[in-house]
């Protein structure tokens, strides 16, 4: 009994749960909406009276059609005077003309507000999540990211600028519609409203199948973005794996789906546009039947009629329009929740609220009882000590996974300790200037990106105010300047997308020379060298030696001949050091490091 009991109060507290997020969803996505419609809220304004105005032109001309044929026309027959027919087709002109100058400058200021709110979205995305932590980026992949630069700012604009035009233009014309109706004819307008009924239980059905065909829709679509992403992006391991035929049939499949969703989605406009036509047939039908015979009794004149018949049918006009709001309406939501949701993260490494500044670090670096984990269950510093002197350089040895890494992002405060703390000569890296800290620690990792541009600029990256004569004075020193030379425009030659004009090797050089160049106190090799056959890793120790003087360098990697150049070696297992001395007594010794260095110098043999 008490289990059933326990059971159902889940269930529910799970549904309250849901229930709460939902609207926690909402609220997000209205908060950001408005902050967007703030700036621009004047010709927000401006755009709502044009409207309104232009409207208002437009729904007058069926009323001045029944005036003419009731008034107007009677008189020119009668009495020979063609002033009032004149006059209405003049007034009718000028309404018209008027209506149609207010619709066209509604356009573009229409169009001007979407590409402004566009434009600040698109701004906020690409600014907030450079800001956001590297724990975001490793969590979140690059083709959910691009799915929220692309297809999801894309939804939204196609609300802004067709969806939403047509919603509310089709709202106030309806809604005037109706009025000038009830107005020349009350009991034509009743029968109008009457059938408002279907017609509500209809939009509410489709309103309520599209929401979840279209949510569903951008599930997929993402999906298929992602696929694709990540297949271009490892292309050379599907290359090297064979892996293009099970990519073929996974993304067949993905690609099916979203063929599958967007039926579901032409079916039910394959069903909801019958269902609006016949509606529209039906309430034509009863208007004019019931106008006739109120025409016959004499109690209704022809053009008034006429006019009732034409504003039923301009009524409905517009309806389709509401239709595909709808449609622009449920992925534009789902994509705003998606983007608002990345709006709202919060960079797990924050900027300090009162920075302290450091302008001339010397590079002593020191863990206090650090306790550090990617997750609670996955502590990889369990409980980390180190100091590290002012210009001296350590070399990190251990099996993968023993926390080397880990330490250097610590360093670079990619990642903040959940516990204790990382000091920068006596500092603590969570209080240090960002300027600062990335002034004065820079890490050169295994994978040497470099971004589309010439060589120059990416040497450049770390001091963007370098001269070139200093981009090729840190070249040289790294043993790059060769090589660059040898290229078709040598410094000025375009290295574009991922450096493909390079080779992996020849990326890692120039990745040396942009850190060289920018002169940091405490400098990070994390398997920088692994990507270096044996003549340019010899090239690079020997400028190491040279340029790593009076300067704190932390070395991690599984080259132990990396390693002889440090002064000093911890062999880290579990997020502990186990070993920590010279190397020339590490290898004298009968440690960790000692059976390393001899295997491999067997291997050398």
């Amino acid at each position: 009994m008490s289990t059933t009991t326990v059971t159902g109060t889940s269930g529910e507290d799970r549904s309250d749960y849901t229930k709460l997020e939902s609207r926690a969803i909402r609220k997000r996505s209205l908060r950001l909406l408005g902050s967007l419609v703030t700036p621009v809220r004047r010709d927000l304004w401006l755009a709502g009276v044009v409207l309104v105005v232009s409207t208002i032109f437009r729904v007058a001309g069926p009323a001045l059609i029944a005036y003419g044929i009731n008034q107007a026309l009677p008189t020119a027959v009668e009495q020979m005077n063609w002033l009032p027919t004149i006059g209405v087709v003049v007034v009718y002109l000028v309404t018209g003309m008027a209506g149609a100058a207010l619709i066209g400058w509604y356009v573009v200021v229409a169009a001007r507000l979407t590409q402004a709110i566009m434009l600040d979205l698109r701004k906020r995305i690409f600014l907030h999540t450079q800001r956001l932590s590297l724990e975001f980026h490793e969590s979140y992949t690059s083709g959910r990211i691009i799915s929220r630069q692309t297809s999801d700012l894309d939804s939204i604009r196609e609300l802004l600028d067709g969806g939403l035009n047509e919603l509310v233009s089709g709202i106030l014309y309806g809604g005037f519609t109706l009025i000038a109706l009830l107005m020349i004819d009350w009991q034509s307008g009743v029968i109008l409203a009457v059938m408002g009924i279907p017609l509500y239980l209809l939009m509410r059905w489709f309103y309520t199948r599209s929401q979840v065909v279209y949510r569903e829709s951008r599930v997929v679509s993402a999906k298929v973005i992602v696929k694709f992403v990540e297949t271009m992006t490892g292309i050379r391991a599907v290359k090297a794996f064979r892996k293009e035929s099970r990519n073929d049939e996974e993304f067949g499949q993905q690609a099916s789906d979203y063929r599958d969703v967007n039926m579901r989605s032409i079916r039910l406009f394959g069903t909801f546009e019958p269902g609006l036509m016949a509606v529209a047939s039906v309430t034509v039908a009863l208007v004019l039947l019931w106008g006739a015979f109120r025409v016959v009794d004499g109690t209704l004149l022809l053009g008034t009629l006429l006019a009732a018949v034409v504003y039923v049918r301009n009524f409905f006009s517009p309806l389709q329009e509401v239709a595909f709001f709808l449609n622009s309406y449920q992925s534009a939501t789902a994509a705003l929740e998606k983007v608002s949701g990345v709006l709202e993260e919060q960079p797990t490494v924050p900027d300090p609220v009162q920075p302290v500044d450091l302008w001339n670090a010397r590079g002593h670096v020191r863990f206090d009882d650090v306790l550090f984990g990617y997750s609670n269950d996955r502590v990889i510093l369990p409980d980390f000590s180190l100091d590290i002197p002012a210009g001296q350089t350590i070399a990190l040895v251990g099996t993968t996974g023993a926390g080397k890494s880990t330490l250097a992002k610590l360093v670079s405060r990619f990642y903040d300790p959940t516990r204790g703390s990382v000091t920068l000569d006596g500092v603590d890296l969570r209080s240090l200037h960002p300027k600062d800290l990335r002034r004065a620690i820079v890490m050169v990792t295994q994978e040497a990106y470099l971004f589309s541009g010439t060589v120059a600029d990416n040497i450049a990256l770390g001091k963007p105010d370098a001269t070139l004569d200093e981009i090729q004075a840190a070249a040289r020193a790294v043993g790059a300047d060769a090589f660059i030379q040898a290229l078709p425009d040598g410094y000025a030659t375009d290295v574009n997308k991922r450096g493909g004009r390079v080779s992996a090797g020849q990326r890692q050089l120039i990745s040396f020379a942009r850190a060289f160049l920018a002169d940091p106190a405490v400098l990070i090799l994390d398997e920088a060298t692994a990507s270096l056959d044996i003549p340019s890793e010899r090239q690079i120790q020997d400028a190491l030696q040279t340029l790593l003087a009076d300067r704190t360098a932390i070395i991690i990697a599984h080259r132990l001949s990396t390693v002889a150049i440090a002064d000093r070696v911890l062999v880290m297992e579990h997020g502990r050091i186990i070993e920590d001395d010279a190397p020339e007594a590490l290898i004298g010794g009968d440690g960790r490091f000692a059976k390393l260095h001899a295997a491999w110098r067997e291997s050398l043999v």
